[in-house]
């Protein structure tokens, strides 16, 4: 009698079942791929041969189970540290046990050691930079990624320059004469910019514009530290800054240096390199309208930046970035070969082949979305269709074992 196939055809239908109830209980697991359950027939076949003309079924099995690892949607979230792969790849994460697993969950933290983890704790590996900030643009060992808690060094300031500025053609000369940085009629104009020594020290460095001649057009450059007029020096030779009739440096001066120590708070020497090669002389009010100095004070960590290539960023106290470290991403020949471990994590098997790791936008990887994580891709609609039609399978296929069991009977009653 036919009980096998229908006994089959219930556990099949039982087993995919199984599979739309995980779907739905993971729909909104961050990162879950979907399940899929995959059927075959099952024949029976003599030693001798199967003859193909009386061939009848035995049934169904559930031959695999298949994971649909499509992109699922990208939310926004609050977090700079959630992050989603848009594209191909998988994280790599480093377990407690010390071997490595593979997620699409981005949901990332950081730890007591600050250590970038996952929700169960578990480390994220990438790529490392060194103390300088400096990341290597291939290659290189994974290694759990780190934010350090120690302050950004002081850096001291060693170029100040002058982008744009207009010194006007129209100014007189200064009633006044020696220069002298404390009585406003011996210069024309003055602009001050914040430098920093050696210990992080914050100074004011004043430039004073001073007209020394008409025609032709020249001027004085002198740079005074904090107000102290013994720090007074005049940039290059007299006149610093010289015009043609076109209101352009003719010629340009070049860096002009200016050194000053030692300074009271025991920090080094001074020693900073100027570029005025911008300024002009025409009819319009002098202005200065861009300038930059490369100095910085000490900084704590304040936040962290993610770039699309997956490259961490602290943001510290004093204005400045460094690069931290580089998120990895792995990628298989055949995803399907992947095991799952649960907590959202795969491994790698000899059916999916050995895990590639590299970079986020490089190869085969795709690129991060920072502040983004991946929702599972299932589709409840889509499950909830499949639910109705293993539910009518498990019912037919109960309905054929209750037919058998008619027929038995039937048989079991004859006189």
């Amino acid at each position: 009698m036919g009980f096998q196939q229908g006994l089959s055809g219930l556990n099949s239908s039982s087993r995919a079942l199984d599979v739309i109830s995980n779907n739905v209980a993971n729909a909104s697991t961050v990162g879950f791929k979907a399940g899929n359950a995959i059927f075959a027939d099952v024949y029976a076949s003599a030693l001798t041969g199967a003859t193909s003309s009386i061939q009848v079924g035995i049934g169904s099995r559930v031959a695999a189970v298949y994971q649909k690892f499509t992109e699922g949607p990208l939310n926004t979230t609050n977090n700079p540290l959630d992050v989603a792969v848009n594209g191909n790849g998988f994280f790599v994460i480093r377990r407690h046990d010390g071997t490595t697993a593979y997620t699409r969950n981005g949901q990332f933290d950081i730890d007591k050691e600050g250590y970038i983890v996952t929700p169960t704790g578990e480390r994220v590996m990438g790529y490392r930079a060194d103390d300088s900030g400096f990341l290597l643009v291939s290659g290189g060992t994974i290694e759990p990624l780190f934010v350090p808690r120690n302050e950004v060094e002081p850096k001291a300031t060693t170029r100040f320059d002058v982008k744009a500025a207009n010194l006007s053609a129209d100014a007189a000369l200064p009633s006044m004469t020696p220069f002298d940085s404390t009585n406003a009629d011996s210069y024309n104009y003055t602009t001050s910019e914040t430098v920093f020594d050696s210990l992080g020290g914050q100074h004011s460095l004043w430039l004073f514009f001073v007209r020394t001649g008409i025609n032709p057009s020249g001027w004085d450059v002198h740079a005074v530290l904090d107000g102290d007029v013994s720090t007074d020096r005049t940039l290059g030779t007299s006149p610093t800054l010289s015009f043609d009739g076109y209101g352009k440096l003719n010629p340009p001066p070049g860096t002009l240096n200016y050194t000053v120590g030692p300074l009271s708070n025991g920090a080094a020497n001074l020693n900073i390199n100027m570029d005025l090669d911008n300024v002009t002389q025409f009819g319009s009010p002098f202005s200065i309208n861009d300038k930059i100095q490369d100095g910085y004070t000490s900084g704590q960590i304040a936040g962290l930046v993610i770039s699309k290539d997956g490259i961490i960023q602290g943001r510290y106290t004093n204005s400045q970035t460094k690069n931290l470290g580089q998120i990895a991403l792995a990628t298989f020949r055949s995803d399907q070969g992947l095991v799952s471990l649960g907590d959202n994590m795969w491994a790698e098997t000899p059916e999916s082949g050995s895990a590639i790791v590299g970079r986020p936008s490089t190869g085969l990887n795709g690129v991060v979305s920072a502040g983004q994580v991946e929702e599972s891709n299932v589709d409840l609609t889509e499950e909830l269709v499949k639910m109705i039609i293993q539910q009518r399978n498990y019912q037919a296929n109960a309905q054929s074992i209750r037919t058998q069991d008619q027929i038995l009977q039937t048989l079991v009653n004859l006189r």
